[in-house]
């Protein structure tokens, strides 16, 4: 069966529901010719769900014929009436177009000037008016549901008119001879080459001037009278109505005119019959149009109808845009718009806290707090909210005007704030409330506060402003500047902080800055990766000379009575992860002011020993570095903080029940406030691309840089797909899992190239030619940037894919290439960046994903290739912001490569639809890969017919 879909600004698709046999009964010639076409295109289809008559929402993609307007409207002029072969949907439109042909033969057509690719075309239009508008809506009614499953009626019939009534008009008046420039090429279908914009309007307005209508209906919505709806009771309360007392509204029937303003219908012997018969019909297609306006109650002497309260909430939300698709006008007394509730949090405290004599206090600081319930910018009184807390209805009467707003969770949010304060109670337990099962039913805005916590807890409060000790050699930047300043009164308040500036922003220098402040005769133990624990040596050398520095790291580390008197000497004791976790035990002993952690993320996953061992070292106070708190998941977050102030946010499963889940996957707004308010006042964060931070940092350009596979690739891809496919077919669990996650990364080998796959010893080249198509795009990137004198980074998540290509590289262009990965040592790790960053450095380095992307400053290279993509966007930007940092002086240049038609391009495409999420989670890492389907799974690792290069 022949099926029709009319697409704005496509056309006419037709489409065919079953491939023919050969015994149907024989179509117009027309159609014939349509069905011996070749179905190039795809028209976007929504069924009907089998047994119901609701669309779904998802639709289908077809092939499909797509016929221009000159087409279409010879074969729709020309489609039967009543044909076995000819569907619904197709006839629904050749009705259409046999009513333009009727408008046109009636002489209700006008010329008109359209601008299309710098040319003046004329086109025929219909005159329009109040008639035709009639008609389309009708027809909008009776509108097929597949026709309408995709876009609004009245949108897809106005583009259908508009394109048909042109070459219908054409087709009647043939191609008469004109003198007229203007109607030659109006009859011809030729540009008009005198045209212009004022001839445009001109006609236009011709257009409007021939409509002869009847005047419009406007229905305009009345407010009850302040005498119905306010009692003396009311009035003292500033105006709060309980809406159970069902006030009346008036909608009022008017008639506009063109030009005119809308004048009300009364039903009296001075009033126009026609009028008034004209106000009735209007008003019946309305409710027709609006069955919520059928059976009520009208005014004495009036067509004006009386709304009870929950009609008009309907009637706002729902019934003037089915009104309006009418032709019927709806005015609201105002414009109103839903107003959400909200919650503040107003805390008082004194001005000096306990913790300034007693540092330790921290958390357990006494505030008093009380909420409040905020509709828009009102904050509500107790008298509103009592009113509130028994109101059954969405319209409410506020300070004298009528808000819409959810009145469930109004009654929920007053209850709430009835129901929780306090005087003398801990900051912890404050911070705690909001982690409970029974959270803020609304979410929380804004947060006010008296004395210490207006500084902590009020969005872009001051700190103290610090002076910068005379024993700094450095000059903080403005915001480094701000953050010195929130780092000393947090730890003078003895509260935990995570201090999560943007790579390359200068954590080390504030954090140095600060012990260089304090002066303490308490050491601090300072944690980090073994890849950055030079970095700290040589910037507190060169910013915070005096400082007194001991690195414990090494197999001739200092143990037992010779490491307490090393940390008794020391102002700064720097270690790794791995030896905090190791010499646990003896670092607990100690009594530290502070416990750092750099690249805090180290710790993300709480049931680590590294973790353990973290939480298990006392300190007056700790401090998180981290430019990525959350990488993959909310959960990671959670870790950070509990290090930082123990217990704040809960056991993991309740963080995880109360706000990983609602966010990452439900996007609940109200759970994003609530976290926000909980976590902002011990978490500071700056980026480098706001101007307000940095101004001086130039542009980074990134870009998707996309290679084909060569022939050899295409069948090593093949394979690895056929032998999963195969391994999974009855596999279950972990057995499945693991064949899916290992399939993923040898196809990953695979595109990166044979050798690295086959682990075979293989050479690079093959008779002189590429065996991998990246392999060939990064030599020619290569080629180009060390022709302009620049440097290159180049990171892969393989060390045995480095060490393939890393010793090629220094061969084809004669230079040093350097490697950097997780079995280099520190000594040799910390002379290949001295080398790299020296002028006469190598041009390019090798750095595997995980040892060189955090911590490092590479600012010699302005380029940047990811040779093979990690399935995390946050890790990959770390990696980035190694030569995208401060002391960086060119724009830097951002490729990832990724090949054609392959696992990798599908999933690139994923996490960029996915990006939204990214500032709070990105997703699970691959893992989310093997919980697809079978199905799913062979479609995520086709290789694409395209894939591989010429």
């Amino acid at each position: 069966m022949l099926h029709g879909l009319w697409s704005p600004g496509a056309g006419l698709m037709l489409w065919d529901d079953e491939i023919t046999t050969g015994d149907e009964p024989d179509l117009p010639s027309a159609h014939a010719q349509v069905l011996t076409r070749t179905f190039r295109h795809r028209a976007a289809v929504s069924f009907p769900t089998p047994g119901h008559t609701a669309i779904a929402k998802a639709p289908v993609q077809i092939p499909a014929v797509a016929l221009a307007p000159h087409d279409a409207a010879d074969l729709l002029l020309r489609t039967p009436s009543h044909h076995a072969l000819i569907s619904g949907d197709l006839r629904f439109l050749a009705h259409v177009t046999r009513g333009i042909e009727r408008w046109v033969r009636g002489g209700r057509v006008v010329p008109a000037l359209k601008l299309i690719d710098g040319q003046w075309w004329p086109r025929w239009r219909l005159v329009g008016g109040e008639r035709q508008r009639a008609w389309l809506s009708e027809l909008a009614v009776s509108m097929p549901s597949v026709q309408r499953a995709n876009e609004r009626p009245r949108k897809i019939l106005d583009d259908m008119v508009d394109e048909l009534t042109d070459p219908i008009v054409r087709s009647l008046l043939g191609r008469p001879d004109s003198e007229h420039p203007l109607l030659s090429a109006l009859v011809r279908d030729d540009p008009y080459s005198d045209g212009t914009q004022q001839i445009s309007t001109l006609l236009e307005k011709w257009r409007a001037s021939l409509t002869v209508d009847e005047p419009s209906l406007v229905l305009r919505l009345l407010e009850p009278d302040d005498d119905e709806v306010d009692g003396p009771e009311v009035a003292v309360a500033h105006g709060i109505v309980d809406e159970s007392a069902e006030s009346m509204w008036t909608l009022q029937v008017c008639l506009r005119a063109d030009g005119e303003a809308p004048r009300p219908v009364p039903m009296s012997r001075k009033v126009d019959a026609t009028l008034l018969s004209i106000a009735v019909r209007k008003l019946g297609d309305a409710v027709a149009a609006y069955p919520r306006l059928r059976d009520l109650p009208s005014q004495e002497g009036t067509l004006d109808l009386l709304l009870p309260t929950s009609v008009v909430i309907d009637l706002v939300e729902h019934g003037a845009t089915a009104l309006q698709a009418t032709g019927t006008t709806v005015l609201l007394p105002r414009a109103w718009t839903r107003l959400d509730p909200s919650m503040r949090l107003r805390v008082e405290s004194p001005a000096v806290t306990k913790a300034a004599a007693d540092r330790a206090v921290g958390m357990d600081e006494l505030v008093s707090y009380d909420w409040q319930l905020q509709l828009g910018d009102m904050v509500l009184t107790e008298a509103e909210m009592n009113r509130l807390a028994v109101s059954k209805g969405d319209l409410v009467r506020l300070r004298g005007q009528w808000v819409l707003a959810d009145g469930g969770q109004l009654a929920r949010a007053a209850k709430y704030v009835a129901e929780h304060h306090g005087d003398g109670t801990a900051l912890s337990t404050l911070m705690r409330e909001m982690t409970l099962a029974d959270p803020p039913p609304a979410p929380v805005q804004d947060i006010r506060a008296t004395g210490w916590a207006a500084t902590l807890l009020e969005p872009g409060a001051v700190p103290e402003k610090i002076p910068v000790p005379d024993g700094v050699n450095a000059v903080l930047r403005p915001y480094q500047q701000r953050g010195l300043d929130w780092l000393a009164f947090m730890s003078r308040l003895g509260l935990g902080a995570v201090l999560a500036d943007d790579m390359g922003l200068g954590k080390t220098l504030q954090v140095l800055t600060l012990l260089a402040h304090e002066q303490h005769p308490k050491p601090t133990l300072l944690v980090a990766p073994m890849s950055v624990v030079g970095n700290w040596q040589r910037e507190a050398a060169k910013f915070t000379p005096a400082l007194r520095v001991l690195v414990h790291h090494g197999p001739a580390r200092a143990k037992g009575d010779e490491l307490d008197r090393e940390i008794a000497q020391h102002d700064l004791i720097v270690t790794t992860y791995a030896l905090m976790a190791k010499d646990r035990a003896q670092l607990s002993e100690q009594t530290w002011r502070r416990v750092v952690l750099d690249e805090a993320q180290h710790i993300k996953n709480a049931g680590t020993v590294q973790a353990k061992a973290a939480l298990a070292i006392p300190a007056e106070h700790k401090l998180a570095l981290t430019g990525t708190p959350v990488e993959n998941r909310l959960d990671e977050l959670r870790s950070i903080l509990d290090f930082a102030n123990p217990g704040m946010l809960g056991r993991p499963s309740d963080f995880r029940k109360r706000f990983s889940v609602p966010i990452e996957r439900e996007n609940d707004e109200n759970a994003v406030s609530r976290l926000r308010a909980i976590t902002s006042p011990f978490i500071l964060r700056r980026v480098k691309t706001d101007p307000t931070v940095i101004s001086d940092l130039p542009e980074k350009n990134e870009m998707t840089v996309r290679a084909n596979l060569t022939a050899e690739q295409a069948a090593l891809y093949k394979a690895v797909v056929d032998e999963m496919m195969a391994q999974i077919a009855d596999a279950k669990g972990m057995k499945r899992k693991g064949a899916v996650l290992s399939a993923l990364t040898r196809l990953k080998q695979v595109c990166n190239h044979p050798a690295h796959f086959l682990s075979d010893g293989s050479s690079v080249l093959k008779k002189g030619q590429h065996r991998s198509g990246k392999i060939g795009l990064v030599e020619d990137m290569l080629d180009s940037i060390l022709g302009d004198n620049e440097k290159v980074l180049l990171f892969t998540q393989f060390r045995e894919f480095g060490e393939l290509v890393a010793p090629y590289f220094a061969d084809r262009f004669g230079a040093e290439v350097p490697f950097l990965h997780g079995g280099v040592s520190k000594t040799k790790r910390d002379a290949m960046v001295e080398r790299f960053q020296s002028d006469d450095g190598p041009p390019i380095m090798m750095l595997s994903l995980k040892a060189g992307g955090t911590g490092l400053n590479l600012t010699a290279a302005n380029h940047v290739v990811h040779l093979d993509r990690w399935w995390n966007p946050a890790v990959e930007n770390q990696a980035t912001d190694r030569a995208f940092r401060i002391g960086q002086r060119k724009n830097v240049e951002v490729r990832k490569l990724l090949c054609v038609g392959t696992v990798e391009e599908r999933i690139d495409s994923m996490l960029v639809s996915k990006q939204g999420l990214a500032d709070l989670a990105v997703g699970t890492g691959e893992s989310w890969v093997t919980e697809m389907d079978t199905a799913e799974l062979q479609e995520l690792f086709r290789l694409s017919e395209d894939a591989v290069g010429e």
